[in-house]
């Protein structure tokens, strides 16, 4: 298969693409992240597979008059919409954007319809943790039953989907051996936490006022 090396056969190519790549788009938002987000050969396929159906559709509707817009036998490629540029634009508005997206919003609310799921944009629950999360102290349990603790504050980070979960606080505090936060360590640059060795993770907030002295 050869490679499109003119403006026109791109544009062809994007004619036959952009339905399906925009269904897909809206399907996946409206559905939230599903396991098949990380092989992007299915998504490909199912972006093509969509945009097929969806220009077969839109042939078997349109008719000629359609196919008109795109190929003209005596005058070739994309002639029907340089005579008509606006409706060439309005058509292209409606079956390449706004036409695959309602569908895949349709799909999506009928698919979840009497499910009692709900769905979220957030992939894990360690994004969902951590997305809105305020300063607070974090308390850490190794599987070794170790306790850490420090300070999530502004200079704070804590990694996001789809990189492995880990944790940077900016200050790290002396825990008990029963797991209360007993006094920050002197001297200390921030901590770093891979959760593949935590067992447990708590969040404890506190006043602004009771935060404030931890930062320095």
């Amino acid at each position: 298969m050869s490679v499109p090396a003119t403006i026109t056969q791109v544009v062809i190519v994007l004619l036959l693409v952009l339905p399906g790549v925009m269904y897909q788009f809206v399907r996946e938002r409206a559905r939230g992240v599903t396991p098949g987000h990380r092989d992007l050969g299915e998504r490909i396929l199912r972006a093509v597979a969509a945009g097929i159906v969806l220009d077969t559709l839109y042939v078997a509707a349109g008719g000629s008059w359609l196919v008109s817009f795109v190929y003209d036998r005596r005058r070739g490629w994309l002639t029907g919409m340089a005579d008509e540029p606006r409706l060439a634009a309005l058509g292209a508005l409606l079956l390449l954007v706004a036409f695959p997206a309602g569908v895949a919003l349709l799909i999506s609310r009928l698919s979840l319809r009497g499910s009692g799921a709900v769905r979220t944009q957030t992939p894990t629950a360690w994004d969902h943790a951590f997305r809105r999360r305020g300063h607070c102290f974090v308390r850490i349990r190794l599987k070794s039953g170790r306790w850490l603790a420090g300070w999530y504050g502004e200079k704070a980070y804590a990694s996001s989907y789809p990189e492995p979960a880990d944790l940077y606080l900016q200050s790290a505090w002396a825990v008990s051996r029963s797991g209360w936060l007993e006094r920050p360590l002197e001297r200390s640059g921030g901590i770093y936490i891979r959760m593949d060795e935590v067992e447990c993770l708590d969040f404890i907030d506190v006043p602004p006022a009771s935060g404030s002295g931890t930062d320095g």
